[in-house]
């Protein structure tokens, strides 16, 4: 991808999914200096619809030389600066499925347009102003967030709720950069540095870079979720408890060992986190091949997830299918669910060994136990303080990769000071502070991040 933009060059994609035979409605978005002008070659609204920013007009999309009719659609107008990407932006609101929006798009493409890039819409907003870097990767969270908590947080950094004190900070370590400069160049026609005053506001600057730092595992769980597989012998009840947790018959639950042969995925959330949940094949000896090959896979995704839920069968009790299961387990993030508690007599339970896992009872069939299975989860993932309180502020990998080295940066820098280093010692790991958290913003970038950061988006964002 180039990120050096022509005002002369005008993009268009596909900005709605697009799904054959489904969906209403279909936008095709042209952003540049001849958005309009192909609009308007392309577009005939009948009567006398003025052709006004930020109006909508009704018509159809035609071929300009055959004026074959493609497609009747609805039109949308930006002009420059009012607009997403601070660009004349047209939208053509067409019919949904694939056929009309693909022939309005190499409509426009054959009129000029060049078909944009991932994410080159938001690069285009972030280039001219309209947006910082944080604010361009809460628009791609938001897009792909999986719950209405991931949607909070990812709007939250839309509307600029980290950029503030990101460059808040930054301000402040600019201006003690200043002070010491100053300090270097005019020793002499300058009272001496308040050293006092330095280390309070340093002290105070790393303050707030550890606790925005400490929200991006909250962050990361809100964005990718976590992976929870569900293993066990056969016919431990490991499909009911799919069933009764997802509330849905994803899986088939029957009276016999290997009735699931692949894998079986539910989507669910949990305490605002998204969660991927996976019935896995009963673990056992198996002369069936497709049931071997399902085994398999079931141990291949045991060892893949975040969390392992361990499922025995409470009527059985411990076996030494159990207890080998448990030797290749425990070492991952585990949780043991005891299941078919409800068929044992009132206030019993099976006997178990001493294990380091912590330890559920459900009884799937009758939809009991599946809320503290799943606190005892978000125990395990350490997630128990995601509530719509606490999501102003979440930083992505990248963020707090940055903020790591600002934390690192400005730690040394006490220590120089500490250590009544020269001052020209303090300027160095200042302005390495400095240029993390600009990072962050994007008031410090180079073309190979904007790359790395804009091409995760979609063609259409």
């Amino acid at each position: 991808m180039t990120h050096s933009i022509s005002q002369g060059e005008t993009i268009a994609a596909i900005a709605t999914a697009i799904v054959p035979q489904q969906g209403s409605v279909g936008i095709v978005r042209l952003s540049g200096a001849e958005a309009v002008a192909i609009a308007r070659r392309i577009f005939r609204a009948p009567g006398r619809q003025p052709w006004e920013s930020h109006r909508i007009l009704y018509g159809y999309v035609r071929e300009p030389h055959t004026e074959e009719v493609l497609d009747e659609a609805l039109l949308l107008l930006m002009r420059s600066p009012r607009s997403y990407t601070r660009e004349d932006v047209v939208e053509l609101h067409c019919h949904g499925g694939m056929m009309a929006v693909q022939q309005v798009l190499q409509l426009c493409i054959a009129q000029g347009a060049r078909l944009a890039e991932p994410g080159e819409f938001t690069l285009r907003a972030f280039l001219n102003g309209r947006l910082d870097l944080t604010q361009a990767e809460g628009v791609a969270d938001l897009v792909g967030a999986q719950s209405p908590q991931a949607a909070q947080a990812a709007l939250a950094g839309v509307r600029g709720k980290l950029t503030e004190p990101i460059r808040q900070l930054r301000h402040t370590c600019l201006d003690i950069l200043a002070e010491v400069e100053a300090r270097i160049d005019f020793e002499d026609d300058l009272p001496p540095l308040d050293e006092v005053q330095i280390t309070e506001q340093l002290g105070a600057v790393l303050s707030q870079v550890r606790a925005i730092l400490g929200t991006a595992h909250q962050g990361e769980l809100l964005r990718t979720g976590v992976k929870v597989a569900i293993v066990g012998r056969p016919n431990v009840g490991k499909s009911s408890l799919l069933n009764a947790w997802s509330r849905s018959d994803r899986a088939i639950v029957t009276d016999l060992p290997g009735t699931t042969r692949d894998v079986v995925e539910s989507q669910l959330v949990v305490g605002g986190i998204p969660v991927q949940v996976l019935d896995t094949a009963g673990i056992r000896e198996a002369r069936d091949r497709v049931e071997q090959l399902g085994i398999e896979r079931s141990r291949a995704i045991a060892q893949a997830a975040d969390l392992v839920l361990l499922t025995l069968d409470a009527q059985t009790g411990w076996t030494d299918a159990d207890q080998h299961l448990y030797d290749q387990v425990k070492q991952r993030p585990l949780i043991v669910v005891v299941n078919k508690i409800d068929l044992l007599p009132a206030g019993s339970a099976p006997a178990l060994p001493r294990l380091s896992a912590p330890l559920v009872h459900t009884a799937a069939a009758q939809n009991h136990g599946i809320d503290a299975l799943e606190a005892a989860i978000l125990h395990a993932i350490h997630a128990e303080t995601v509530t719509t309180a606490n999501l102003e502020i979440t930083v992505n990998q990248r963020q707090a990769s940055a903020l790591t080295r600002a934390r690192t940066a400005l730690e040394q820098v006490q220590q120089t000071i500490a250590q009544q280093l020269p001052l020209d010692f303090w300027t160095i790991d200042l302005r390495v502070a400095i240029h993390a958290l600009g990072e962050i913003t994007g008031d410090e970038i180079t073309e190979s991040l904007l790359d790395e950061i804009f091409s995760r988006f979609c063609i259409g964002k």
